[in-house]
């Protein structure tokens, strides 16, 4: 039980009820994840209006992206500084500002400025959520209730982007796509205000600043390296410096926080943490698994089967539905089953349906080759998601709550970076429907292979998460 928890009981009002905290952090964990996606349908809209180049237009995305994973931990460690109602309303408001201004944009650069301002604002909102969740609610059934929540907003956001962005861009403009932002924000911001308390004190330790430049400069610098791969050779400089670049400043950082930060930003201590070393590490893998559903499947759908986007989209509605129902299910599973069962469970799944998701072909068909086995897969990811979270931020110590979130979120961020780079360059980009099917085949054994790995990390989790 931490401190800022125990003050946040005492303190939040008794007219406030705990399903409104719930629905607070599952809206903020939404509106982050759908803005990863959401843009995608509108891109050409917005390279017509905007005179973007082929290249340039990819940032509108990828601009994004690198804030939100670059600054995560720093946004992580912020809410155990300054509290989760500080920090969430400071990433609202800079989100919604960043939304508006890309709204509004007139010019190619002060959209994708406004997207990475966004994604700094996102990477202080999405830590700030789960230690809100950890904060306010402390009894072990009811904490697994709602990280299956929290985890079930955050999927569905991703999932529907395709078909909202589509409906959006068609029905209103592009510019819709961010402004709609603005009075969504606006209402959080006042639910936050009205809804959580503020701690008192918790500013008093200083910001480790040497761990926090070389931590988030070390981050973006390997997602961006790792994002250039998509264009560029493994072996390239564009690809290779920044790669290098970044993982020299993260060992840097390990330095600083082990042996001269006073008050480090991530304190090594807490990767002696078993839940918080292996569940970290199994999320790694779950963001290429969780890539190799959402993004490959969309691409098969598109570019085998010849559905439009938003198409799609609905083609993969049912998984959406499904997976929002298993992890809601998980969470009431997980404090008797335990996290090991429910992740060989998990592991299970994906062994299953994405062997079965190799075999599509051109002729295969949407009913018999994508969507039995994308219901398996996406049964699966509602079991392991809430609980790999779950076990990675269960036992953060007092005042961690925080950083232990942020790091959680980071690992699945740069998982799904690594994890695209990687399944991308084995699919290949040309050829014909049946060319490309084979190529999503072996992305799809990859995957499979990836939750055997889970299945087998099951074993090193703690029983009870």
């Amino acid at each position: 039980m931490t401190s800022i928890g125990a003050a946040a009981r005492r303190a939040t009002p008794r007219t406030v009820p705990s399903w409104l905290i719930l629905a607070l952090a599952c809206a903020g964990q939404f509106m982050v994840i759908l803005d990863a996606s959401i843009v995608n349908v509108a891109l050409p809209a917005i390279r017509a209006e905007l005179g973007f180049t082929p290249t340039g237009l990819a940032w509108v995305v990828n601009g994004y992206l690198l804030a939100f994973a670059g600054f995560m931990l720093l946004g992580g460690r912020a809410a155990d500084l300054f509290g989760p109602r500080r920090t969430l309303v400071a990433g609202l408001l800079l989100f919604s500002a960043a939304s508006l201004a890309a709204g509004l944009a007139t010019a190619a650069e002060v959209l994708v400025t406004a997207r990475v301002a966004q994604g700094a604002g996102a990477a202080m909102m999405a830590p700030a959520t789960l230690a809100v969740i950890n904060t306010y609610f402390t009894e072990p059934g009811a904490r697994a209730r709602a990280f299956g929540a929290w985890s079930s907003a955050g999927g569905i956001g991703g999932m529907i982007g395709a078909v909202a962005g589509g409906a959006i861009t068609t029905g209103l403009s592009w510019r819709w796509v961010f402004l709609i932002n603005v009075p969504v924000g606006a209402l959080l911001i006042a639910v936050a205000l009205a809804a959580l308390v503020t701690v008192r004190g918790a500013r008093r330790e200083p910001l480790d600043l040497a761990g926090a430049v070389t931590g988030t400069a070390g981050l973006a610098a390997l997602v961006y390296g790792v994002m250039q791969s998509a264009e560029h050779a493994w072996s390239s400089g564009r690809v290779l410096v920044p790669v290098l670049a970044g993982l020299l400043l993260l060992a840097v950082f390990v330095v600083v926080e082990a042996r001269f930060a006073g008050r480090p930003m991530l304190p090594l201590r807490l990767l002696r943490i078993r839940g918080v070393a292996v569940g970290n590490g199994m999320l790694l893998l779950f963001g290429g698994i969780t890539i190799a559903m959402w993004y490959f499947t969309s691409l098969f759908l598109q570019n085998v089967l010849g559905f439009s986007a938003l198409l799609a989209g609905l083609g993969q509605t049912p998984a959406a539905v499904t997976f929002m129902l298993v992890a809601r299910a998980s969470a009431a599973l997980l404090p008797r089953a335990g996290a090991r069962a429910l992740t060989l469970g998990g592991g299970a799944l994906f062994v299953a349906g994405f062997g079965w998701l190799s075999l599509a072909q051109a002729g295969s068909g949407y009913l018999t080759g994508v969507l039995g086995p994308t219901l398996l897969v996406a049964a699966g990811i509602g079991l392991t998601f809430p609980t790999l979270m779950a076990a990675a931020t269960a036992e953060a110590p007092e005042g961690a709550a925080g950083v232990v979130g942020g790091l959680a979120n980071t690992t699945s961020q740069v998982g799904s970076s690594i994890g695209l780079a990687v399944l991308a360059t084995a699919a290949g980009t040309a050829g014909s429907p049946e060319a490309l099917a084979d190529g999503y085949g072996l992305v799809f054994l990859i995957a499979a292979g990836l939750g055997l790995a889970l299945a087998a990390g099951g074993f090193l989790l703690p029983r009870r998460a």
